[in-house]
């Protein structure tokens, strides 16, 4: 089963830049069905045996030897506050790169891979559980809720965004003050990581939650004058609902007002496939999640090219 979720997987990057998603649907509990992109995914493997971290987070089931790499495996279920699961026939784990790092999601079952337009995606309703979800959408009559992998991880690993003070010094040195940057990303706590480092710098943050809001806002500045002189530039996630990065990226380039905005594509995905879609829809910068020193240094930099010589 892993082997052919792999090769389906491996076309389903095909999709990317599209305005399309492939989602890699498993089960938590009996009923309930989850996604999760497969561009993160690196590999599906029946639950191996788990050694136990002393001291580690109760989200931690224990750590797994893949192809002999360490890997910490979270249980997904208890970390958006179900009982932690058990080690059924069912369970696999999910190999997955995020921000930097690569962990395992333990997860009672794995469906299939599902491609949805991002259109499709819906904002979870008010009182959902949604602090744990980024977006909802339906497939085959079923709904698929899909978690926000970001929020799990700042719980259960962290991710400081504190400055260090080379990056504090380096922002003393350029004229940051009064600068506004919008901010696109689904994910709460990824939005409020980017604001604390941005309002370290002296700037404002703008910030929305897909590229379809980020893309309306820019264009309702641009009625009002020079989008330049209202943004320094554009920060956005790229795997959101309504539009994604690379389809925001895309519009911004097509529309006479906007199209000389900054754009850096700041996500959790990674690898060679990103750098070169980040090309080929015209964006300035790819930054992966989450450095707070180098996001910093991205906008630092950015500053300097409009600096007089």
């Amino acid at each position: 089963m892993a082997y052919g979720l792999l090769e389906s997987i491996d076309r389903s990057t095909q999709l990317a830049g599209h305005n399309r998603l492939a989602l890699l649907l498993f089960r938590l509990g009996v009923r309930q069905i989850f996604g999760i992109n497969v561009f993160k995914v690196q590999e599906v493997i029946r639950r191996p045996p788990l050694t136990p971290m002393p001291g580690a987070h109760p989200y931690i089931a224990g750590v797994a030897d893949v192809r002999g790499r360490i890997v910490p495996v979270i249980d997904l279920q208890r970390a958006i506050g179900g009982e932690a699961l058990g080690g059924g026939e069912a369970a696999h784990v999910i190999v997955a790169e995020f921000n930097r790092s690569t962990q395992g999601f333990l997860v009672d079952g794995v469906e299939c891979i599902a491609h949805v337009d991002v259109a499709q995606l819906q904002l979870p309703p008010t009182g959902s559980g949604e602090g744990y979800l980024t977006a909802i959408t339906r497939h085959a009559g079923r709904l698929v809720e899909i978690i926000d992998v970001e929020k799990v991880l700042a719980e259960a690993v962290g991710a400081s965004s504190e400055l260090s003070a080379r990056l504090r010094g380096a922002a003393r040195d350029v004229d940051l003050g009064g600068r506004r940057i919008l901010v696109a990303d689904d994910s709460r706590v990824a939005r409020g990581q980017i604001e604390r480092v941005l309002r370290q710098l002296g700037v404002e943050a703008i910030l929305v939650g897909d590229g379809r809001d980020a893309l309306h806002r820019l264009q309702r500045m641009a009625e009002h004058g020079p989008i330049e002189e209202q943004v320094l530039m554009v920060i956005s996630d790229i795997e959101m609902p309504n539009m994604d990065g690379y389809t925001l990226t895309t519009e911004i380039r097509r529309d006479p007002r906007l199209k000389h905005l900054y754009v850096m594509l700041h996500t959790s995905l990674s690898g060679v496939f990103n750098n070169a879609l980040v090309q080929r829809v015209g964006a300035d910068r790819f930054i992966a999640k989450f450095s707070a020193d180098e996001l910093a240094q991205g906008v630092v930099d950015r500053i300097r090219t409009l600096m007089p010589a």
